[in-house]
Protein backbone atom coordinates (compact mmCIF):
# COMPACT_ATOMS: atom_id res chain seq x y z
CA UNK A 1 0.00 0.00 0.00
CA UNK A 2 2.59 2.39 -1.42
CA UNK A 3 2.27 4.93 -3.98
CA UNK A 4 0.39 7.61 -5.57
CA UNK A 5 -0.63 8.05 -9.17
CA UNK A 6 2.32 11.36 -10.20
CA UNK A 7 5.15 9.73 -8.15
CA UNK A 8 4.67 6.36 -8.93
CA UNK A 9 4.26 7.12 -13.26
CA UNK A 10 7.55 8.74 -13.08
CA UNK A 11 9.60 5.92 -11.27
CA UNK A 12 8.08 2.98 -13.66
CA UNK A 13 9.04 5.37 -16.62
CA UNK A 14 12.42 5.60 -15.27
CA UNK A 15 12.75 1.69 -14.66
CA UNK A 16 11.41 1.56 -17.78
CA UNK A 17 13.87 3.43 -19.69
CA UNK A 18 16.65 1.24 -18.08
CA UNK A 19 15.29 -1.61 -18.87
CA UNK A 20 14.86 -0.54 -22.46
CA UNK A 21 18.83 1.02 -22.43
CA UNK A 22 20.49 -2.53 -20.72
CA UNK A 23 18.18 -5.16 -21.68
CA UNK A 24 17.70 -6.62 -18.79
CA UNK A 25 18.29 -11.17 -19.02
CA UNK A 26 15.31 -11.54 -16.94
CA UNK A 27 11.41 -11.21 -16.83
CA UNK A 28 10.59 -8.59 -14.93
CA UNK A 29 6.93 -7.85 -13.60
CA UNK A 30 5.65 -4.83 -11.21
CA UNK A 31 2.88 -5.48 -8.79
CA UNK A 32 1.16 -2.25 -7.72
CA UNK A 33 -1.95 -1.33 -5.95
CA UNK A 34 -4.70 -2.18 -7.72
CA UNK A 35 -5.43 2.25 -8.34
CA UNK A 36 -1.84 2.45 -10.25
CA UNK A 37 -2.55 -0.48 -12.48
CA UNK A 38 -4.24 1.62 -15.40
CA UNK A 39 -2.30 4.97 -15.39
CA UNK A 40 1.08 2.23 -14.55
CA UNK A 41 0.02 0.17 -17.85
CA UNK A 42 0.06 2.97 -19.84
CA UNK A 43 3.43 4.18 -18.71
CA UNK A 44 4.83 0.40 -19.45
CA UNK A 45 3.68 0.05 -22.57
CA UNK A 46 6.06 -1.00 -25.18
CA UNK A 47 8.01 -1.92 -22.45
CA UNK A 48 9.47 -5.64 -21.33
CA UNK A 49 8.30 -4.72 -18.24
CA UNK A 50 5.10 -7.10 -17.04
CA UNK A 51 2.13 -5.47 -14.74
CA UNK A 52 0.20 -7.45 -12.13
CA UNK A 53 -1.67 -7.05 -9.40
CA UNK A 54 -1.55 -7.54 -5.67
CA UNK A 55 -4.58 -10.13 -5.28
CA UNK A 56 -7.47 -11.22 -7.06
CA UNK A 57 -10.89 -12.79 -5.62
CA UNK A 58 -11.80 -16.18 -6.12
CA UNK A 59 -15.25 -15.66 -7.90
CA UNK A 60 -15.78 -13.98 -11.74
CA UNK A 61 -17.94 -11.06 -10.92
CA UNK A 62 -20.72 -10.90 -8.04
CA UNK A 63 -21.46 -8.66 -4.89
CA UNK A 64 -17.77 -8.53 -3.02
CA UNK A 65 -17.36 -4.51 -2.23
CA UNK A 66 -14.01 -3.66 -2.62
CA UNK A 67 -12.86 -6.74 -3.81
CA UNK A 68 -11.59 -6.98 -7.95
CA UNK A 69 -11.64 -10.07 -10.01
CA UNK A 70 -8.90 -11.74 -11.92
CA UNK A 71 -10.91 -10.65 -15.45
CA UNK A 72 -10.49 -7.09 -14.08
CA UNK A 73 -6.80 -7.53 -13.71
CA UNK A 74 -6.92 -8.60 -17.04
CA UNK A 75 -8.77 -6.15 -18.53
CA UNK A 76 -6.16 -3.12 -16.53
CA UNK A 77 -3.23 -5.09 -18.66
CA UNK A 78 -2.12 -7.43 -16.07
CA UNK A 79 -0.30 -10.58 -16.78
CA UNK A 80 0.67 -11.70 -13.70
CA UNK A 81 -1.77 -11.90 -10.01
CA UNK A 82 -0.23 -12.34 -6.46
CA UNK A 83 -2.13 -14.55 -4.26
CA UNK A 84 -1.46 -15.52 -0.80
CA UNK A 85 0.76 -13.12 0.18
CA UNK A 86 1.94 -14.09 3.97
CA UNK A 87 0.00 -10.55 4.62
CA UNK A 88 -2.48 -11.31 3.18
CA UNK A 89 -3.03 -14.23 4.34
CA UNK A 90 -2.65 -12.60 7.75
CA UNK A 91 -4.48 -10.06 7.82
CA UNK A 92 -7.17 -11.41 5.39
CA UNK A 93 -7.35 -14.92 7.24
CA UNK A 94 -6.89 -16.42 3.80
CA UNK A 95 -6.52 -20.10 4.07
CA UNK A 96 -4.63 -21.76 1.76
CA UNK A 97 -8.07 -23.29 0.06
CA UNK A 98 -8.81 -20.06 -0.38
CA UNK A 99 -5.55 -18.91 -2.45
CA UNK A 100 -5.82 -22.26 -4.21
CA UNK A 101 -9.55 -21.21 -5.90
CA UNK A 102 -7.88 -17.38 -6.52
CA UNK A 103 -4.66 -19.37 -8.12
CA UNK A 104 -7.05 -21.12 -9.78
CA UNK A 105 -9.14 -18.19 -11.04
CA UNK A 106 -6.02 -16.36 -12.18
CA UNK A 107 -5.43 -19.33 -14.12
CA UNK A 108 -9.39 -19.00 -15.97
CA UNK A 109 -8.71 -15.24 -16.36
CA UNK A 110 -5.40 -16.02 -18.51
CA UNK A 111 -3.13 -14.81 -15.67
CA UNK A 112 0.01 -16.37 -13.86
CA UNK A 113 -0.58 -16.87 -10.84
CA UNK A 114 2.32 -16.12 -8.13
CA UNK A 115 1.65 -18.37 -5.21
CA UNK A 116 3.04 -17.25 -1.78
CA UNK A 117 3.85 -19.38 0.73
CA UNK A 118 6.65 -19.52 4.18
CA UNK A 119 6.49 -19.68 7.79
CA UNK A 120 6.54 -17.65 10.85
CA UNK A 121 9.35 -17.06 13.25
CA UNK A 122 7.77 -19.45 15.72
CA UNK A 123 7.21 -22.37 13.19
CA UNK A 124 11.16 -21.82 11.84
CA UNK A 125 12.45 -22.11 15.76
CA UNK A 126 10.10 -25.02 16.40
CA UNK A 127 11.85 -27.09 13.34
CA UNK A 128 8.12 -26.95 11.41
CA UNK A 129 9.99 -24.58 8.57
CA UNK A 130 9.63 -27.39 5.91
CA UNK A 131 6.94 -29.42 6.94
CA UNK A 132 4.85 -25.76 6.89
CA UNK A 133 5.71 -24.91 3.44
CA UNK A 134 5.22 -28.80 2.28
CA UNK A 135 1.49 -28.54 3.79
CA UNK A 136 0.94 -25.26 2.11
CA UNK A 137 2.55 -25.91 -1.05
CA UNK A 138 0.05 -29.22 -1.13
CA UNK A 139 -3.29 -26.89 -0.27
CA UNK A 140 -2.59 -23.80 -2.10
CA UNK A 141 -1.42 -25.20 -5.64
CA UNK A 142 -4.01 -25.96 -8.14
CA UNK A 143 -3.60 -29.63 -9.82
CA UNK A 144 -3.24 -27.52 -12.95
CA UNK A 145 -0.58 -25.45 -12.29
CA UNK A 146 2.23 -25.72 -14.33
CA UNK A 147 5.13 -23.86 -15.20
CA UNK A 148 3.07 -21.91 -17.90
CA UNK A 149 1.06 -20.66 -15.76
CA UNK A 150 2.27 -20.70 -12.30
CA UNK A 151 5.16 -19.10 -10.36
CA UNK A 152 5.65 -19.94 -6.53
CA UNK A 153 7.20 -17.47 -4.02
CA UNK A 154 8.48 -18.13 -0.71
CA UNK A 155 8.29 -15.50 1.93
CA UNK A 156 9.70 -16.69 5.49
CA UNK A 157 7.22 -14.19 7.20
CA UNK A 158 9.71 -13.62 9.80
CA UNK A 159 12.33 -11.91 6.96
CA UNK A 160 9.73 -9.79 5.56
CA UNK A 161 10.09 -5.81 6.24
CA UNK A 162 12.11 -6.58 9.38
CA UNK A 163 15.54 -6.37 7.48
CA UNK A 164 16.31 -10.01 8.65
CA UNK A 165 17.34 -12.63 6.05
CA UNK A 166 17.43 -16.47 6.52
CA UNK A 167 21.06 -17.87 5.65
CA UNK A 168 21.93 -18.96 2.27
CA UNK A 169 22.11 -22.61 3.86
CA UNK A 170 18.02 -22.02 4.89
CA UNK A 171 17.25 -20.37 1.56
CA UNK A 172 18.64 -23.35 -0.43
CA UNK A 173 17.44 -25.62 2.01
CA UNK A 174 13.69 -24.75 1.56
CA UNK A 175 13.56 -24.08 -2.13
CA UNK A 176 15.58 -27.33 -2.49
CA UNK A 177 12.46 -29.03 -0.90
CA UNK A 178 9.90 -27.20 -2.81
CA UNK A 179 11.72 -28.30 -6.10
CA UNK A 180 11.30 -32.32 -4.75
CA UNK A 181 8.11 -31.90 -4.02
CA UNK A 182 7.22 -30.24 -7.08
CA UNK A 183 9.45 -32.92 -9.58
CA UNK A 184 6.91 -35.37 -7.24
CA UNK A 185 4.46 -33.91 -8.42
CA UNK A 186 4.68 -33.31 -11.71
CA UNK A 187 2.00 -35.24 -13.99
CA UNK A 188 2.93 -33.83 -17.35
CA UNK A 189 5.30 -31.68 -19.03
CA UNK A 190 6.13 -28.43 -17.35
CA UNK A 191 4.38 -29.24 -14.38
CA UNK A 192 7.91 -29.95 -12.42
CA UNK A 193 9.60 -26.79 -14.08
CA UNK A 194 7.48 -23.92 -11.95
CA UNK A 195 9.82 -21.17 -11.05
CA UNK A 196 10.60 -20.81 -7.50
CA UNK A 197 11.18 -16.92 -6.80
CA UNK A 198 12.52 -15.48 -2.99
CA UNK A 199 11.21 -13.45 -0.87
CA UNK A 200 12.08 -11.75 2.31
CA UNK A 201 14.37 -8.85 2.48
CA UNK A 202 15.63 -9.22 -0.79
CA UNK A 203 17.97 -5.91 -1.43
CA UNK A 204 20.81 -5.34 -3.71
CA UNK A 205 23.65 -6.34 -1.03
CA UNK A 206 22.21 -9.78 -0.28
CA UNK A 207 20.53 -10.38 -4.08
CA UNK A 208 23.57 -11.51 -5.90
CA UNK A 209 24.48 -14.21 -2.90
CA UNK A 210 20.90 -15.38 -2.92
CA UNK A 211 20.32 -15.79 -6.44
CA UNK A 212 23.32 -17.82 -7.23
CA UNK A 213 21.28 -20.38 -4.77
CA UNK A 214 19.90 -23.70 -6.90
CA UNK A 215 16.15 -23.48 -7.40
CA UNK A 216 16.08 -20.22 -6.41
CA UNK A 217 14.99 -18.58 -10.43
CA UNK A 218 14.04 -15.34 -9.45
CA UNK A 219 13.33 -12.84 -6.25
CA UNK A 220 9.97 -11.53 -5.06
CA UNK A 221 10.93 -8.18 -4.05
CA UNK A 222 9.02 -5.52 -1.68
CA UNK A 223 10.37 -2.71 0.03
CA UNK A 224 13.48 -2.29 -2.25
CA UNK A 225 11.29 -2.22 -5.07
CA UNK A 226 10.02 0.90 -4.11
CA UNK A 227 13.15 2.80 -5.07
CA UNK A 228 14.15 2.70 -9.05
CA UNK A 229 17.81 2.02 -7.97
CA UNK A 230 17.98 -0.57 -5.86
CA UNK A 231 15.29 -2.72 -7.79
CA UNK A 232 17.26 -2.18 -10.55
CA UNK A 233 20.17 -3.58 -9.06
CA UNK A 234 18.53 -6.40 -8.24
CA UNK A 235 17.25 -7.01 -11.62
CA UNK A 236 20.45 -6.45 -12.63
CA UNK A 237 21.83 -9.42 -10.84
CA UNK A 238 18.60 -11.77 -11.90
CA UNK A 239 20.42 -11.45 -15.59
CA UNK A 240 23.96 -11.57 -14.81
Amino acid sequence: MNGLRRDAVARIEALAGLAEAHAPGCDMAICPPALLLHPLADALAGSVIALGGQDCHAAETGAHTGDISAAMLVDAGCRYAIVGHSERRADHDESDQRVRAKAEAAHGAGLIAIVCLGESEAMRDAGQALDVVESQLGASLPAAADGDNTVIAYEPIWAIGTGRTPSLEQIAEVHGHLRSLLEARARGPGQGGIRLLYGGSVKPSNARDILALGNVDGALVGGASLAVDDFWAICRNCSD
